[in-house]
């Protein structure tokens, strides 16, 4: 194990966002570390489409908050949130709650990549709400 994954197990463990982050799916320590160096301040967004926009999860992004879209620290987090969407999509038909059954018939009508990116969007949007309002997440929503 090395120093940098002590330091991220060290937060992951102590931080009360990063242990509410790691409850979504697709959201383990290293994403949930990502995400709240990417989020900083949650309120700098008016709302989680903002944030999602920032990360390049959308088709054009609206907001006006400052954020560029690209960007090192950007790309990783969408690459991250992008790469857990693919990970649920494998297990999704297995399961049996609300959010693994909208993936599963979004990816029956859409391109499994376009089904991806949609929930890597829906994830960041979740995540922002969590730092926002700094509650715990519907159970529902949570990793099965």
């Amino acid at each position: 194990m090395t120093e940098v994954d002590v330091d991220i197990t060290r937060i992951t463990q102590t931080d009360p966002d990063a242990k509410r982050l790691q409850l979504l799916r697709c959201v383990g320590p290293v994403v949930a570390t990502a995400l709240i160096a990417a989020v900083g301040d949650a309120r700098q967004f008016t709302n989680g489409r903002q944030k999602a926009a920032s990360l390049g999860l959308t088709p054009r992004q609206h907001s006006s908050v400052g954020q560029e879209r690209s960007g090192h620290q950007q790309a990783y987090v969408r690459s991250l949130l992008v790469h857990g969407a693919r990970s649920a999509l494998r297990t999704a038909p297995t399961k049996d709650d609300r959010l693994s059954q909208w993936f599963v018939r979004l990816s029956q009508r859409a391109h499994p990549n376009v089904a991806c990116i949609a929930l890597a969007n829906k994830m960041a949007r979740l995540a922002w709400a969590l730092l926002y309002r700094h509650r715990d997440c519907d159970p529902v929503l949570a990793a099965a």
